[in-house]
């Protein structure tokens, strides 16, 4: 058959055509294949709960850790949701097929605060989950005793409610990458793609270690210095008030320690509170010692920001707040006075406790001059070695019970930043004595009572 020009202009269209549809049609094709192997294609997609991850995160880590389990998911054609797990009910455990769950301990086994509510409402009672099929992320600390605690309870929690495991249990601690690493491959598996984003952290970038001084010269505790850092090269980053600052000391970069941001961005630097830790024999802590001794100023200090969604102000900007803190959780507390002045909000009541007046009063003249300004309403303070009925800063909240609670009505939010030992469980005692269990579980649930704790 002998073609015209016009037939050979037709074919090589239609061919360009059908080139082109194969092309479009290929990824559909791809994504189709991975729902049909979840199950989840036509009117099952629609009917389908789609899986949830779940995550209770205390600093932020646990969190950061599930929003790449849902973008793999994602990449994958899987339909999933993200929640916080006080968020999950009992009927949504029920409904779900896969649920995967990504938490923190933190201290000697305990629940972080973002599964309070979800351990007082469901794993204190029986719940029938036979259809559910869930995995287990677990970051701890193996320095403490009951290391992943809250990860292992909820792991056994939910294999009496007969949930099945779609593998085992994985720990990570101190966010150790090989742990993470199985994860991620065990989700790749679940998943059926290799296809998956990039997991891994920022670089820590070079920082020059601007200015440091001591705020504690003659005080009975250890010293306690106060750093500014500014980069070597290139702009300022972002932040906000409440995030951290990772520090990778030089004697053990693989566990970079975590410091609460003291400044802002307009401040121009980094501002980090480290107490020098002393060991009983003599010896300084690997990294403190060398940040407030070894390290000279004008040094290279390698640093990453991180965001710690759990503590900035986010929906509680506009609202009063109650700082509560002690020793170098002033920090964390600074930051948010000083955004908290740079917008203009005075609704601010600081309590605050260290061990002498004389010598521990860290940032004083900041303090006057935000009361001298109208951006401090209030400010109660306690010291443990000056004697008086007030001798930790929990012992300061039942004489003022009427104040908070007014505050409280006004809509204020709950900030408490500093030692996990003591005062933060103090702290909490004293809450509840003054607006019981409940009151206080709700402010949890509506990110009203917010905690960085160490």
């Amino acid at each position: 058959m002998i073609l015209t020009n016009d037939s050979t202009r037709l074919l090589l269209t239609a061919a360009c055509f059908l080139g082109y549809g194969l092309v479009c049609l290929a990824p559909w094709l791809r994504l189709r294949r991975k729902r049909l192997a979840a199950g989840l294609v036509g009117e099952a997609a629609a009917r389908a709960p789609g899986w949830i991850v779940a995550h209770a995160s205390q600093t932020g880590n646990a969190e950061a850790l599930a929003g790449q389990t849902l973008e793999t998911l994602r990449l994958a054609g899987i339909p999933a949701r993200l929640c916080e797990l006080s968020e999950l009910s009992g009927a949504d455990l029920q409904a779900a097929e896969r649920v995967l769950f990504l938490v923190s301990t933190y201290g000697e086994g305990d629940a972080p605060d973002a599964a309070a509510t979800f351990c007082s409402r469901l794993m204190t009672r029986a719940l029938p989950l036979p259809k559910l099929h869930y995995a287990v992320l677990a970051l701890g600390d193996s320095s403490y005793g009951q290391y992943c605690g809250f990860g292992r309870a909820l792991d056994g929690w939910l294999r009496e409610q007969g949930a099945s495991s779609l593998f085992e249990r994985i720990e990570v601690d101190r966010g150790a990458e090989p742990a993470i690493a199985a994860w991620r491959q065990q989700l790749s598996h679940l998943a059926g793609t290799s296809d998956a984003p990039d997991w891994s952290a920022p670089d820590f970038g070079a920082w020059r270690l601007a200015e440091r001084r001591q705020l504690n010269p003659g005080s009975p505790g250890a010293p306690i210095f106060h750093l500014e850092l500014e980069p070597e090269e290139g702009a300022l980053p972002d932040w906000q008030s409440g995030d951290l600052a990772q520090v990778a000391a030089p004697g053990d970069p693989s566990r970079p320690r975590e410091y609460s941001v003291a400044s802002i961005p307009a401040d121009g630097r980094v501002a980090l509170l480290v107490r020098l830790h002393l060991r009983a024999d003599g010896g300084a802590g690997l990294a403190s010692g060398w940040l407030c001794r070894e390290a000279a100023v004008g040094a290279t200090v390698r640093l990453r920001l991180r965001q710690h969604r759990r503590f900035r102000l986010e929906a509680n900007a506009g609202r009063p707040l109650i700082l509560i803190g002690n020793g170098s959780g002033i920090a964390g507390l600074r930051g948010h006075l000083r955004a908290r002045a740079l917008a203009g909000q005075g609704r601010n009541w600081l309590l605050f406790g260290e061990r002498n007046a004389a010598h521990d009063y860290h940032y004083a003249a900041e303090w006057d001059a935000l009361r001298g300004g109208g951006m401090l309403a209030g400010l109660d303070l306690a010291w443990s070695r000056d004697g008086g009925a007030a001798r930790y800063v929990q012992d300061l909240l039942p004489p003022r019970a009427d104040a908070l609670r007014a505050w409280l009505d006004d809509g204020a939010a709950i900030y408490v930043c500093g030692s996990l030992d003591g005062m933060a469980a103090g702290v909490d005692r004293a809450l509840e004595g003054i607006l019981g269990r409940a009151y206080l579980d709700r402010l949890i649930a509506e990110n009203r009572y917010r905690r960085d704790v160490y």
